[in-house]
């Protein structure tokens, strides 16, 4: 059963169309040429390091790597966070566990990721505006 070339539907794209909902903006003058050509954007850098941030300071946070009451097993501990909530921690924790591929939890108030991760932990806290420090040995 094959149907016949008249019922297929075109997709030529070709006049049913209509008009271009763009097509006024082409005689602008006072537009950009296109992405990244505005006005103070350098060639060569990209949206997201010329559009820099304030860098927020959220305090001091402790960064340990610890074997004690484990088994043997190393974790490493950020604690000592001041001023923010549990739903911040988790969303934390969240990013810690995705960016050293293991597992983490929020416990009594401390993100604790599996292994010795103080690198990449302090580098997720850097980003979140933190100030982290390695604390114990």
């Amino acid at each position: 059963m094959s149907r016949p070339d008249q019922s297929k539907i075109a997709t030529d794209g070709g006049a049913g169309l209509g008009q271009n909902p763009f097509g006024a903006l082409a005689g602008l003058s006072n537009l950009p040429a296109g992405p990244g050509a505005g006005a103070g954007v350098k060639p060569g850098l990209a949206a997201a390091e010329t559009e820099k941030t304030p860098e927020k300071n959220r305090g001091r946070v402790d960064v340990l790597r610890t074997t004690a009451g484990r088994g043997g097993k190393t974790v490493t501990v950020a604690n000592n966070f001041t001023g923010i909530g549990l739903p911040e921690k988790e969303a934390l924790c969240k990013k810690m566990r995705g960016a050293a591929g293991c597992g983490g939890t929020v416990k009594d108030g401390a993100i604790e990721i599996q292994g010795d991760q103080r690198e990449i932990v302090m580098r997720v806290l850097r980003e979140a505006g933190f100030r982290p420090v390695q604390a114990g040995g």
